[in-house]
């Protein structure tokens, strides 16, 4: 399951994939309707790869919480996130028996079943494990990528700082 371009806005319902960026932000499309709007960069946006839910020991991943809730509904809906709060809490419970029911509110397992849901109907959840050998592949062509820019710049830098021929007048 990739979550890397797939955002939570503050104040907008639902989630959105990134498209691209802007000078004043980026442009964001719905995963409901699929309209597209334009978010300024004073706006909350939260990557979905950056939200974790707290457990007694530690923080777990939302990744990982998605993969749960399809592991157990074996890649189908999950109970909606519309039902009463002891029904989601209950259903949280068996996906999640170690989250910290203290600091983990209600309104937030409403958020993981809605997003869950989206995701599924689009067909971005998977119940299988991250490949190790793909996640090692994208991390090396990141790298290659990063460094290609700083050559690109050093080789920028180096060219400005050159001193220019002078061509002789004739």
């Amino acid at each position: 399951m990739n979550l890397e371009k797939i955002l939570a806005i503050s104040g907008m319902p639902g989630i959105y994939a990134l498209k691209m960026q802007t000078r004043t932000g980026f442009v964001a499309e719905s995963l409901v309707d699929g309209k597209r709007v334009t978010v300024g960069l004073r706006s909350n946006v939260s990557l979905l790869t950056e939200i974790s839910i707290y457990t007694h020991d530690a923080e777990k991943p939302l990744a990982e919480v998605m993969r749960a809730i399809a592991v157990k509904e074996d890649n189908g809906p999950a109970i909606s996130h519309k039902e009463d709060n002891a029904k989601l809490l209950a259903y949280f419970k068996e996906i999640m028996p170690d989250y910290d029911e203290d600091r983990v509110y209600p309104s937030d397992i409403k958020k993981v079943f809605n997003w869950y849901n989206i995701l599924q109907s689009k067909g971005l959840v998977s119940k299988e494990e991250p490949n190790a050998a793909e996640e090692a592949r994208v991390e090396e062509i990141v790298k290659e990528k990063v460094a290609e820019a700083k050559k690109a710049k050093t080789e920028a830098t180096e060219a400005k700082a050159a001193p220019k021929k002078k061509t002789p007048k004739k």
